[in-house]
């Protein structure tokens, strides 16, 4: 999610020279008439959409190079992240004068690049604008479609079945109502409510919880839907109250990592759907102009039509959970009222349609896993093998989904086809690797993860990945190129911190280049000070380098917050018998020792030796 401050006539210039492609591929010939009533025609452009998790990938081509993108209806402005630019070796500009770019995880610096070449399904567009900067996207994405493409026309998400739809309606269709699929289900509508005027303003309206009217942002970005802090509390939603659980941390755009809560709620209203007896996440963010995120789980369960031509929002209840609240709670089991919904998402999915092609059951089989409606999303995906076996896509689609099953031989025997039919598929090789290496199979895990370095890009955002794989199989000495890599093309990203201190362990665990893994762990001690593993695995540099003080005085720090973190135990258990303290000494190599009973193998494997 992102929004903006385009104060400048530079920022100005930018955006509509941008908005002018956009528009042109709504005057395309790849525009099909569809009428809706005798007077009121829909031109449309359908763009198809692949579910990732919780988010929506479509296909773009960057200068012959085809990309996944992630739609994003809470930015106001497309993004590339840093790796795909200089990935694409795109020369830097400075961004717009005035522009900021924050979201629910604080700001971002940005900088802006020219693409020569962007097409988006047919229609090829000339020095296209980007920004650059944030957090990787996740999903293996390499940016995402903002409001200056998305906001140029009406606009209809059809997540659940794969498919966003560009929209240009006729003079006529001015008055009427534009959710054109309905037939007999209950349309809700809201006007859009946007206290900013802008051509490409991000789709805001309202709704309430617990009575308390919200500004809301409709946010295909975010993964799930959530209130502000401030929010919350004006609607009784706090910290500690009755009923709230925490749920762990969130990010955005920025560095900042997000505390966040789901509580219960009364009542949740939009336009005429209502919603009782709920829950509802809320984090510790403060956005300036809107009081709750509609993400992409409301969306995955709604159809959605994003009438600007009109300034209103058609939506139709779909079936399934309108809200994920997976992390650390159960979904909410209620529905919308009569008025907008006729199903409860407790029953059984009605019989779903037959498709035309296996790219479509793909998508819709993506889209019910994302739904976590697992077995249509199998049948789904194994029709897609079916009627396209010669698209290794399909099959490491379907492995994904077995693995959350617990379907783990039926997964291995589809990532495996995936690459027979595609060997340089990257995602596939990482996966069967994780699968190998869950299995103990190092050398079968090893062959994978040497496939994919080599085909993989430079600077991919899934070398994190494929580091941390390595080192799950104690191969610190292959991670460490791997981190090299990500880092140097990740210098803002939130993850930073994470892999800086995976690079300084594996380096520890070397006992190579010392002062470096030391930077290293320094940096993510800085960004996270209250982290036992960060400061315990600093500790074991300071051992390495023999400077016993501030090894003790790390591995103390790190205990005080996780008394059972073994390696800490062990580590400071070896400064103490260096220092002559052996009772104390053996006491936590003891303690250690029955909480990781291979501990002492894994330190002489590595050099780490007792005195």
């Amino acid at each position: 999610m992102l929004t903006d401050n385009p104060r400048s006539q530079r920022s100005r210039a930018l955006l509509n020279g941008v908005g002018n492609c956009a528009l042109l591929l709504l005057g395309s010939t790849l525009l099909a008439p569809v009428a809706v009533w005798a007077k009121c025609q829909l031109r449309i452009v359908e763009l198809p959409v692949t579910m990732s998790g919780l988010r929506a990938l479509a296909t773009v081509r960057i200068n012959d190079r085809d990309l996944d993108f992630m739609v994003d209806s809470g930015a106001f402005y497309s993004m590339l992240t840093p790796a795909t630019a200089e990935e694409l070796k795109l020369p830097h500009r400075r961004p717009p004068s005035g522009l900021r770019v924050r979201g629910v995880g604080g700001r971002a610096e940005v900088y802006s690049v020219r693409v020569e070449r962007f097409a988006l399904k047919r229609t090829e567009f000339s020095n296209v604008e980007f920004l650059v900067g944030g957090n990787e996207l996740g999903g293996g994405a390499a940016g995402l479609l903002g409001q200056n493409f998305l906001g140029a026309s009406d606009i209809e998400y059809d997540f659940a079945n794969g498919v966003v739809r560009l929209v240009q309606p006729a003079d006529e269709c001015e008055k009427s109502p534009l959710a054109y699929w309905a037939g007999d289900q209950p349309v809700a509508e809201i006007d859009f409510s946007d206290p900013r005027a802008g051509r490409w303003a991000v789709t805001k309206g309202t709704a309430r919880v617990n009575g308390e009217e919200m500004v809301i942002l409709f946010d295909t970005g975010s993964p799930v839907s959530m209130l502000s802090l401030p929010s919350a509390r004006r609607a009784g939603l706090v910290p500690g109250g009755q009923g709230v659980v925490a749920t762990g941390l969130m990010t955005g755009v920025g560095r900042r990592e997000v505390k966040t809560w789901i509580a219960p709620v009364q009542n949740f209203s939009i336009g005429s759907e209502q919603i009782h007896n709920t829950h509802l996440r809320f984090g510790d963010f403060v956005p300036d102009d809107f009081d709750m995120l509609i993400g992409m789980d409301f969306l995955l369960s709604h159809r959605v039509y994003v009438a600007n031509s009109q300034g209103k929002i058609y939506f139709t209840y779909g079936g399934g959970p309108v809200f994920d609240l997976t992390a650390g709670s159960t979904p909410s089991r209620t529905e919308p009222s009569a008025e907008a919904a006729t199903k409860a998402d407790v029953e059984p999915l009605a019989a779903l349609p037959t498709l035309g092609d296996a790219g479509a059951y793909a998508r819709r089989g993506a889209a019910l896993a994302s739904r976590r409606e697992f077995r249509p999303a199998l049948e789904d995906l194994s029709r897609a093998c079916e009627l396209d076996p010669g698209v290794g896509r399909y099959f490491l689609m379907r492995g994904n989904v077995r693995l959350l099953v617990g379907q783990a031989d039926p997964a291995m025997s589809d990532f495996t086809e995936a690459i027979r039919l595609e060997p340089d598929n990257v995602d596939a090789r990482v996966a069967r690797a994780r699968l190998f290496a869950a299995r103990k199979d190092v050398e079968s895990a090893r062959t994978d993860l040497l496939a994919a370095d080599q085909a993989a890009d430079s600077q991919a955002p899934i070398r994190l990945s494929i580091g941390n794989l390595y080192m799950s199989l104690d191969l610190p000495g292959a991670a460490v190129p791997q981190y090299d890599r990500w880092i140097a093309a990740h210098g803002e990203d939130v993850e930073l911190p994470s892999a800086q201190n995976q690079r300084c362990w594996a380096r520890a665990l070397l006992g190579v280049e010392l002062e470096r893994a030391l930077a290293d762990c320094g940096a993510a001690v800085d960004s996270h000070p209250d982290s036992a593993h960060y400061l315990g695995d600093r500790g074991l540099v300071y051992l390495r380098m023999g400077d016993l003080n501030r090894a003790l005085a790390d591995y103390n720090a790190a205990l005080r917050i996780d008394p059972r973190l073994a390696w800490a135990l062990y580590g400071r258990g070896l400064v103490r018998l260096r220092q002559g303290a052996l009772g104390e000494g053996e006491a936590d190599i003891a303690s250690a020792r029955a909480i990781r009973p291979s501990i002492d193998k894994e330190a002489r494997e590595h050099g780490i030796e007792r005195p």
